[in-house]
């Protein structure tokens, strides 16, 4: 796998790293994503920014400050790009290679790595064993 590629971290990935709790991810992949910031090759999804408003309005997350300025904090980083929802990356989550779960957010993040040619950085084994088969990069957190 070319280690020059952006990586797009899953949602998880990114709240841990926000948080200051790098040791939840592999040393080995902590590596790498060292290596893509310094190549300010980071991406978060917009999908991730919904899903974190999304668990803290269901309390599912707490957060030390309001959820917009949180966002605004963690995006606020030289090395991340925000990738939106562009039509493409929609209507590529509705037709993914193979099979799929039907999550919306974890479609829309497939498709996005898909399309940016990045790896998705993740611990959701559904995506990991999606990436196996071979249908999008991807890096075990």
């Amino acid at each position: 796998m070319k280690q020059d590629l952006p990586l797009l971290f899953d949602t998880h990935v990114w709240i841990w790293l926000a948080y200051g709790e790098p040791g939840r991810i592999k040393p080995r992949t902590m590596r790498a994503v060292e290596d893509a910031g310094s190549r300010r090759a980071i991406r978060i999804s917009v999908v991730s920014v919904w899903e974190i408003a999304l668990l803290e309005s269901r309390g599912r997350l707490e957060l030390p400050i309001p959820v917009a300025e949180w966002i605004r904090r963690a995006l606020d980083r030289p090395d991340f790009e925000l990738v939106g929802l562009e039509p493409e990356i929609a209507i590529e989550s509705c037709n993914l290679p193979g099979e799929f779960h039907a999550d919306p957010a974890d479609r829309i993040l497939v498709a996005s790595a898909r399309l940016k040619n990045a790896i998705i950085v993740t611990r959701d084994q559904r995506i990991l064993k999606y990436g196996k088969q071979g249908h999008v990069k991807t890096m075990a957190a």
